[in-house]
This record gives structure tokens, sequence and C-alpha cells, in this order.
């Protein structure tokens, strides 16, 4: 045991994305309980790699009476760890099977519309250009894939007179998302940005990439952030500034 600098995790502020686990090479971070933990504090090197890639500052570096880095026993864990290349090194709270009852959910009265709502495309932010016309002075949504999928009156609720984008910030290249996006901030000068994900942790990471956008583009902006449960209702809604 000596004093050296270790990965703190402040389990108050985790919410369990798994983001941490997937930066850490020496895979000294799993998701343990819906929490990131360390697995030991042999693999952990204390340089941090992981810090940037959580989106709720729940990791800092701290000096604390800790057991030595060990280099081979870190070689070792992650060998042992690449021979199941099938078996996950967390499991995501929003990867949980879960099975719906048949029992269709209730909707606001007459807010269902069989006409698309859908004003322009490509929708993907990987294939928009951040100079199509449909972008300038526009009232802009940024959507997580899987809630249109959830939410029965999507369209009328809230793509209707809006442009969107859509992204996965768990499966997606966000380091480009971020880019992309705040380059499309600072050409068009837009009316209004909302950010529409699931309740689900990894699907956080979307609100993380549109605040990371802003800063970058240089744009004072705020936005609303909506937060769509899994049967596809509104839970939350907020304005960040």
């Amino acid at each position: 045991m000596a004093m050296r600098n270790i990965v703190k995790i402040d389990q108050e502020k985790c919410n369990g994305c798994g983001r941490c686990a997937n930066a850490c090479a020496e895979k000294a971070i799993e998701i343990v309980d819906g929490k990131a933990r360390l697995v030991s504090e042999i693999y952990c090197d204390g340089l941090g790699a992981c810090i940037g890639h959580c989106p709720q500052g729940a990791i800092t570096i701290e000096q604390s009476d800790a057991k030595q880095f060990d280099e081979q026993a870190t070689s070792a864990h992650i060998a042992k760890k690449e021979k199941s290349p099938l078996k996950l090194d967390f499991v995501c709270p929003g990867m949980m099977a879960k099975k719906f009852s048949n029992d269709p959910q209730p909707v606001e009265a007459g807010s269902l519309s069989a006409v698309s709502q859908l004003s322009h495309w490509p929708v993907q932010l990987k294939l928009v250009s951040p100079q199509a016309a449909y972008f300038a002075g526009a009232d802009l949504l940024l959507v997580a894939d899987c809630v249109p999928f959830a939410m029965a009156n999507f369209h009328e609720k809230f793509l209707k007179n809006r442009s969107i984008v859509i992204g996965c910030p768990k499966l997606d290249d966000t380091k480009f998302y971020i880019e992309k996006l705040s380059e499309l901030l600072k050409i068009n000068k837009l009316k209004s940005f909302t950010v529409v994900h699931m309740e689900v942790p990894c699907c956080s990471g979307l609100t993380y990439l549109a605040k990371e956008a802003i800063i970058r583009s240089g744009v004072k902006l705020s936005f609303e952030d909506v937060t769509i449960s899994l049967r596809g209702n509104v839970l939350k809604k907020e304005t960040i500034d």
C-alpha cells in the first residue's frame, strides 16, 4: 500500500451508462448492480483516461492509500477478458430485456395522426449536411433512435414543423457527432433546439453530446431536454442553459 493517484467513482452521480468501462484499456472498471465500480486497485494505473468519457462527472483522480498498479496482473486480467469476446464487460441497464403486455398504452386524445410529419431526408446525424437549407432558422430536434418506436404520437407531438437529426449515443461515434452538430449549430441560427431521449442511462449521453456541441460551436443557446419512458410517455422536461 502506498499513496498514489487512483480513480474514484461517485456512486451518487454515476448512472451506470458504462462509457467509462468501455474507455478503460486496463478493464479496471465494470458495471455492478447498475453502477460503475473499480474491479481492483491493482488494475488502475491512475492516469484517468476514463474521466472524459463520463457524462455525469462522476469520476475523479485522487491521491489515496492504495495497492500499487500491477502491470503483469493487469495484462493477465485483460487477456482473460478478451478470451470471451461475446461476454460484455458490463450490462447496461438500457440493454436489460423487458416484455410488455399487449394492452395498448393510453395516449392524449386526438394526438395520433396517419400523416407523416417528416419534412426532410436524410435524418441520420452521420448523413445530414450542416449546410442543408432545412436547418436554416429551424426548430431543431436531436432525437435518440429508439424514441419514435416507443412513442406512438411522436410525429404529432414532436416532429411536426421541426427539422430532425437522429443518432444513438451508445452505439455511434459521439466525437464525430459532437463535431457535426457543433458545425450545424454554428452555421444555422436556430429558432429552438430540443433533445429527446429514452429514460435508460445510456441514452442520457445525447444530452451530454448536445451540451458539448453547444460549447464547441460558441453559440449561446439553451435547449429543452425531454425524457421518454420505455412505454412512450413523457417523463420529464427541463430547460438546460
